[in-house]
């Protein structure tokens, strides 16, 4: 019989640890911020541990750079782990990979106690197995062709390959019923002989799941419902090899419009990279999965409280209030938190957010000037309340950074422009910045150029000179300043935009409009 395998230290096997363990196989999962969130917020709230494992075992599905994309989108989320391949720990390696070396011990222990047994079958052969199983409507599972045949006598049958796979032995009374955190007393069907070592000498995810748990000191083991039904596998590994056994926390399973299980494949916000790229706040993302899973704060007088920090959340987390219903992932409830923490932010700090946004869209380039920096923080305050997400803005604040003979008049603008437009303009030209005969010039009408001393002129001059309902009377003035139906607020932004641009624009759209 092989050594009995290494135990954390009593210590620290006692201390709450908890532990995400994504694959890097494509874009991170919202499903890994999910999961996440909830982990560290008891490994928080109880002085735990949290934990980071990268689970590559996967190697056909295997992307480079998905792990990096883990780390950058659970950090821009505030979900910061204490161990992990790229800040190490007590229990390092953290990437199954290079932990192979660790799981053959325990293989060796199941096969000489008979927990285990090599199974010699092609995959041609199973794949015949299941097809004869499916056709008589029989229960698909392996048929254990190969237990207790040694290797000379497993090669004398049809199927035979040279290089073994490991299968777990699961004894027909295999208990069926565990304990969990959220679900109470849970169910599970009865499991299949499951490979727990793969020919390549890889591990599968039973196996190695189980012992990194184990060798990490994982205390509480929080998934998704489907893995539900290998709950028993894993128990019985940790049984059959004399280890301690978590606790299981099995969380519902997001939900698209549809209640189907969400998918990369067919919604893009299934991408937890799909948020940042889309302009949402970390801190709205945080609140709204909570909401998926979790009841709101229920307030001391008795109302519900949708909108909370996370260290609000990890404040008052009980495993009891888990909702057990797999949520539905409400886009528009998104959107709204997500304009309310936007409307929340301090003027400067929303600068400062939208900054690489607009750098990303091409509005502004890679180092600013500090002029542009100034006039972004102006044009923040205009757009702050018509916002949902960062990404929104940028149709909004990109007519602030365009020269002006080089702003582009959308064709929607343009076609909302009425017979009256020429004169429009030519009022508005001659309301702000009257041509002087004299001197060849433009004369200074509005000294102080002010959103205030802006739209009195202009009022005067087009709705009362022109007898002009607002609406009609400054359509013409937005598109040739915005260059857009919906901006920023008119008077607002010809004075940031200044008198110069302001009057340049006014008079390039109505040369525009006389060669047409």
């Amino acid at each position: 019989m092989s050594q009995t395998p290494s135990t954390p230290a009593s210590g620290e096997a006692r201390r709450v640890r908890l532990r995400i363990a994504p694959s890097p196989t494509g874009d991170p999962h919202v499903g890994t911020a999910y999961m996440s969130m909830f982990d560290l917020a008891y490994a928080r709230q109880q002085g735990g541990v949290f934990v980071l494992r990268i689970e590559d075992t996967d190697r056909a599905r295997y992307h480079e750079d998905s792990e990096q994309q883990i780390y950058d989108t659970l950090a821009w989320l505030g979900l910061q782990w204490d161990e992990g391949p790229d800040v190490g720990g007590p229990y390092a390696p953290y990437r199954q990979s290079e932990r192979l070396d660790s799981y053959r011990p325990y293989v060796e222990r199941l096969l000489a106690d008979g927990h285990a047994y090599h199974c010699w079958c092609s995959g041609e052969r199973l794949a015949q197995m299941r097809e004869e199983q499916q056709r008589a409507k029989q229960p698909t599972g392996y048929d254990r062709r190969c237990l207790g045949l040694s290797r000379q006598e497993r090669e004398a049958l049809p199927g035979f390959t040279e290089v073994p796979v490991v299968r777990m032995r699961v004894p027909d009374d295999v208990e069926l019923t565990f304990t969990d955190l959220v679900r109470g007393q849970v169910s599970a069907p009865r499991p299949d002989d499951q490979v727990i070592l793969k020919a390549d000498g890889f591990p599968t995810y039973h196996l190695a799941v189980v012992v990194d748990d184990h060798e990490m000191g994982i205390t509480h083991v929080v998934r998704g419902e489907e893995w539900i039904s290998s709950t028993p596998k894993h128990l019985l590994l940790y049984r059959w090899l004399g280890l301690p056994e978590p606790q299981f926390a099995h969380m519902p399973l997001l939900r698209d419009e549809k209640k189907a299980k969400i998918s990369k494949r067919r919604s893009p916000w299934a991408r937890l990279t799909w948020f940042r790229e889309e302009g949402y706040l970390p801190e709205a993302l945080l609140n709204f999965l909570a909401l998926l899973g979790y009841p709101p704060i229920l307030e001391d007088d008795g109302t519900e409280r949708e909108v909370f920090t996370f260290e609000e959340f990890t404040q008052r987390f009980d495993w009891a209030k888990v909702n057990t219903v797999g949520p539905i992932f409400n886009l528009d409830k998104l959107n709204w938190l997500n304009g309310h923490y936007i409307r929340e932010l301090e003027v400067g700090e929303l600068a400062s957010r939208l900054l690489p946004v607009l750098q990303e869209e091409g509005v502004l380039g890679p180092q600013p000037a500090l002029g542009a920096l100034a006039r972004l923080k102006e044009v923040t305050a205009l757009v702050q309340t018509r916002i949902v997400t960062l990404k929104d803005a940028v149709p909004l604040v990109a007519p602030f950074y365009v020269a002006d003979e080089d702003l582009p008049i959308a064709d929607d603008a343009r076609a909302q422009l009425k017979d009256d437009a020429a004169q429009v303009l030519d009022a508005a030209l001659h309301a702000l910045a009257p041509i002087d005969g004299s001197i060849g010039g433009r004369l200074d009408s509005v000294p102080e150029w002010t959103a205030a001393r802006i739209e009195a002129a202009l009022r005067e001059a087009l709705v009362e000179g022109m007898g002009l309902k607002p609406r009609l009377a400054f359509g013409p003035l937005r598109t040739a300043v915005a260059g857009q139906r919906i901006s920023t607020p008119l008077f607002e932004s010809m004075e940031i935009l200044g008198k110069h641009s302001t009057v340049e624009r006014l008079r390039r759209l109505r040369e525009e409009l006389e060669h047409a």
